[in-house]
């Protein structure tokens, strides 16, 4: 017993050591300049993490009543900021109607790019993930460019995506995919990659990958289970079933279903009210919230609750915290800038 007693000192020194790690690790992702609060030691967070900013290329016909000019010329992506009521969100259209939105190697390299762009642009408060082409989101990868590779180019190539995903998943801001369509195995995992999801009824969602002899390998192993438990999901992938939006919403796997419209957007409408909702909120607290969940979600309870006393500390500085107090004081609506 003594030496058992001797021992849990030891055990529990590791343990808080461990969650200190895990924590200073959570700090890493938003900059070299994190304070931790109480016994957690590290920098505090520099406003200029948040001001570094992006500016789009200018040019290009505006695409409609309350869109900007399109930051990318290639048909395959469009990305879009919305203006007006809707500054501060961020669309990216899926284009690729001949291959049904398949994933290519050059629409990878274009997504890339364009959440690369987006990690750093302060002014961007949510990014809507959506398809242009009616009645298709995304049909996973292009197996007509995939029946062309080698052996040893499809494992690189696979990667390719899942850091594609991984990117997109890891973007510091609200994302939302609007599914009005097919979002089949990549596509799927595309949609996972959000932080919300929102389908028409009549979307088709699954992944299929092993009607192909392979497994998802953009994710959907590790994030399908996250979303609907363990068990289903296993029951989902091994027999590569297809959801339309009402089974999706009965598991969990979107967060809204909506009867699809004549225009065959109704997704996208529903993920756009769902982005203004989002955009009055203070930017940083925001970014620092949705790091507090996606951190304490892959640790245990007394580790998350460390992240979020750390992410609720880097608030308390800044500018928009004292605009959001003195609007309430004067009982008007704040105007947050982000600092």
């Amino acid at each position: 017993m003594a030496v058992a007693a001797a021992a849990a000192p030891g055990a529990l020194g590791t343990l808080q050591a461990s969650r200190a790690r895990l924590v200073a690790a959570c700090c890493a992702r938003l900059g070299p300049r994190w304070r931790l609060p109480g016994s957690w030691t590290c920098r505090r967070l520099d406003s200029t993490i948040w001001a570094r900013g992006w500016t789009p290329a200018a040019g290009g016909a505006a695409w409609q009543r309350g869109y900007s000019s399109e930051v990318k010329t290639e048909d395959e992506l469009r990305v879009r900021y919305l203006e007006e009521e809707n500054r501060g969100i961020v669309v990216l259209g899926i284009n690729r109607a001949y291959a049904k939105n398949s994933l290519s190697k050059n629409l990878i390299k274009m997504l890339s790019k364009a959440v690369d762009a987006l990690k750093s642009d302060k002014k961007v408060r949510t990014i809507i993930v959506r398809s242009e082409v009616p009645g298709i989101f995304c049909a996973g990868a292009d197996l007509k460019e995939r029946a062309k590779m080698s052996s040893s180019e499809v494992g690189p190539f696979v990667s390719k995506i899942r850091a594609m995903i991984n990117e997109i998943a890891n973007l510091p801001v609200p994302t939302i995919a609007a599914i009005d369509g097919l979002a089949l195995g990549g596509g799927l995992e595309l949609a996972l990659a959000c932080d919300i999801r929102v389908a028409a009824s009549s979307a088709k969602m699954g992944l299929v990958e092993t009607k192909l002899a392979i497994i998802p390998g953009g994710g959907g192993t590790q994030r399908l289970p996250r979303a609907i438990g363990m068990s289903l999901a296993k029951e989902l992938i091994f027999s590569a079933r297809v959801l339309d939006g009402q089974e999706a919403k009965s598991v969990g796997l979107i967060s809204h279903v909506l009867e699809q419209n004549q225009e065959g957007d109704a997704a996208y409408r529903k993920a756009l009210d769902l982005a203004r909702e989002f955009l009055p909120q203070g930017p940083v607290a925001m970014r620092v919230a949705k790091l507090a969940i996606n951190q304490g979600m892959e640790v245990d309870l007394v580790t998350g609750l460390a992240i979020e006393e750390a992410c609720y500390a880097q608030t308390i500085p800044t500018k928009d915290r004292l605009e959001g107090l003195l609007a309430f004081k004067e009982k008007r609506t704040p105007r947050y800038k982000g600092e």
